[in-house]
């Protein structure tokens, strides 16, 4: 289990069956911000606020420290390792098979969930678009999950709630579009980027010039303080940061696509920094222009303790309130801002626009999630029927279905700020584990070509791991046992499966026929 596959293993491999190399510095950002903004900052923004107030500026500051200096060591070994595979191929080739095996199993979390997060915050828009026009588009018991609590890790929906169905719509169409292989071009990816940008740019610029008028909405800054990840985690500064790094998650997606970059030890990185920089710029002035223009304290019980968003008491106190109820309440946190302080035709535009734009996040992810299984299955860890490609579509419909699957039970019954969190656990492990596995190969393979290092990479590194754990330990308890049980039961699967059958101990080459993605390049 502590096998290795060698970096020269990996890029032999990859070069027998590798992808189109069509992508340069320009769309590569484009992705990254693509798979960046989305459910993250549009609706997000209400759940960090109920954990943090105000305060919620500095989570965000926090979040993408930690994922600046995560990006730093992703870029090293993207450089190095131009493949598919992301987190996965780089921990196989630095600390052995059962580490990259618990982290792909992690990426699971990371993209599958964070998929669902994404289809939850969709329908969240699309029933705010309707709703902000006074159209009821569906009753309330089709918009969300129901009350279920499943020990004390599954807790969420609300009561009457049955499913939500626009999620499992939203992700059906996706999953379908997958299957038949829809060709997803560059030019129409930079589309929809330029439509979540300008609802971003629209919302700072109504938001951003009420600050000053507004300095009271800052008061108190942090209600519910800074947060204790040694203690009572999932609340202040530090619990929403953990929740908010979702809004940063998909900047990793642009290693994935190392496969498919010109030059990539001069673009990977470029795209890696370049799309965190503009996504956090965009991210700072939002969430000031929502604080300064409507305000985001938490909302409380009737004691004065501020309840757990996404908790079905949560979900009680909004609806009781009725009307214009806090920023918190909102599933459209940016759309709602704007119709509240008598901007609804600007809100309509920026609901409409997340509408359009965030389906293209949902396939992101969804395609990265069947990238890694690919990648794994290639490993001989998965079984290969997973990897059977359709006669027709020429595309891997059984992965495919199986994540669609995943994704739409989770998106159906659990609300965006829960499903967030869980996604998130698994991410923080992978990125901790790509910043130990850049530290140790440069003592390995120091003589390795590094065409992008790291800079004071012996501080950069342990800052990454350090900022992960702390993240980590500030989730909320139902989603760091989510974590752990997950963990448990991949441990099972490995050793009953992966152990035996993985390609390396065996001495095997895989040689399977090639898929294709939705852009339609070979996978």
């Amino acid at each position: 289990m502590w096998r290795i596959k060698s970096l020269d293993a990996i890029l032999a491999t990859a070069e027998k069956k590798s992808l189109h190399r069509s992508l340069g510095p320009v769309q590569l950002t484009m992705l990254g911000i693509g798979a960046v903004i989305g459910t993250g900052i549009f609706v997000l923004t209400a759940t960090a606020a109920q954990k943090a107030g105000p305060g919620m500026m500095v989570s965000f500051i926090i979040a993408g420290s930690v994922c600046a200096v995560a990006a730093l060591c992703y870029s090293e070994l993207a450089s190095m390792v131009p493949v598919a595979g992301s987190a996965y191929t780089y921990s196989y080739a630095v600390m052995g098979e059962l580490v990259a095996w618990l982290v792909g199993w992690a990426l699971i979390l990371e993209y599958a969930l964070g998929a669902s997060a994404v289809a939850v915050g969709w329908s969240g828009h699309i029933l705010g678009l309707f709703s902000d026009q006074g159209i009821q588009l569906l009753p309330h018991a089709l918009t969300v999950g129901p009350r279920v609590s499943l020990g004390s890790f599954l807790e969420g929906g609300e009561a009457g709630g049955i499913i939500n169905l626009p999620a499992v719509i939203i992700t059906i169409a996706v999953t379908t579009l997958l299957i038949i292989g829809t060709k997803e071009s560059a030019t129409v990816n930079g589309v929809l980027v330029a439509i979540k940008v300008a609802a971003l740019t629209l919302f700072i610029a109504i938001t951003l010039p009420l600050m000053a008028s507004h300095v009271s909405n800052f008061t108190p800054f942090t209600p519910r303080g800074w947060g204790n990840p040694l203690g009572s985690s999932g609340t202040g500064v530090l619990g929403a940061a953990a929740s908010i790094f979702f809004a940063y998650v998909g900047f990793d997606a642009v290693s994935t696509a190392a496969e498919e970059t010109r030059n990539p030890q001069r673009n990977v990185p470029i795209g890696l920094i370049a799309s965190l920089l503009i996504c956090t710029v965009f991210y700072l002035l939002a969430a000031g222009g929502a604080v300064g223009a409507y305000g985001a304290q938490p909302l409380l019980d009737a004691s004065g303790a501020a309840y757990d968003p996404g908790s079905p008491e949560f979900s009680a106190a909004c609806t009781a309130l009725g009307a214009h109820t806090p920023l918190v309440c909102s599933k459209h946190a940016l759309a709602y801002v704007l119709h509240e302080i008598g901007h609804p035709f600007f809100g309509s535009v920026v609901a409409l626009a997340a509408t359009i734009a965030l389906p293209s996040v949902v396939l992101l992810m969804m395609y990265g999630q069947t990238r890694i299984f690919f990648v794994m299955a290639r490993d001989g860890l998965l079984p290969p029927v997973l990897s059977t490609v359709h006669p027709k579509f020429k595309t891997p419909w059984i992965i495919t279905l199986v994540t669609g699957l995943v994704v739409a039970v989770f998106a159906a019954f659990l609300p965006v700020g829960q499903l967030a969190d869980y996604s998130n656990s698994g991410t923080l492990f992978a990125f901790a584990a790509v910043s130990v596995g850049v530290m140790v190969l440069r003592f390995t393979d120091p003589k390795r070509v590094r065409p992008f290092k790291t800079p004071f990479l012996f501080i950069i590194a342990p800052a990454s791991i350090i900022g992960c754990v702390v993240l980590f330990l500030s989730l909320d308890n139902k989603s760091k046992g989510l974590f752990f049980v997950w963990t448990v039961l991949g441990l099972v699967f490995y050793f009953c499966y992966g152990f035996w059958k993985s390609n390396v101990r065996n001495g095997v080459e895989m040689d399977e026929p090639l898929v294709e993605g939705p852009g339609g390049t070979p996978l």
